[in-house]
């Protein structure tokens, strides 16, 4: 399923992340789940919150460089190779992710948070090929 991401650019400076998380906490708005990547000048934390264009909004009243992005979520089996198969089945059809990122939920399943470069055609793949995401017992969920 198509899903807001909440990318904010933040500079490396002490403090940056913790005015994020206050402003959203402030407003009610949990951080279901968060990415940072880093580079040396600056990062990017990259969110799932249950109301994106809210956050937007608010982060953009306090200056914060923000944008939306779509990002696929999915649920895959919490068991080793499931990921494997997902990963085997995108490349196999010329699907590139430009980052991916997860979670455990519990000891069964995961969620799988992923910005594929063509994220239509990626959707369409993942549709068409979800037979072959599963053994027996498995349950991936778009």
């Amino acid at each position: 399923m198509i899903n807001k991401q909440v990318s904010v650019f933040l500079e490396n400076k002490s403090g940056r992340l913790n005015e994020v998380t206050r402003i959203l906490g402030d407003a009610g708005i949990n951080i279901s789940a968060f990415s940072i990547a880093d580079s040396s000048d600056f990062g990017v934390l990259r969110m799932i919150v249950p109301d994106p264009d809210k956050a937007l909004s608010l982060l953009k009243d306090h200056l914060f460089s923000v944008q939306i992005t779509p990002v696929i979520i999915l649920t895959s089996p919490n068991k080793p190779g499931a990921l494997s198969r997902l990963l085997t089945i995108l490349s196999e059809d010329n699907i590139f992710i430009e980052y991916i990122y997860a979670f455990s939920m519990n000891e069964n399943s995961a969620v799988i948070v992923i910005r594929p470069s063509d994220i239509d055609r990626c959707l369409r793949v993942l549709e068409e090929r979800k037979d072959e995401l599963l053994s027996k017992d498995d349950k991936y969920i778009l």
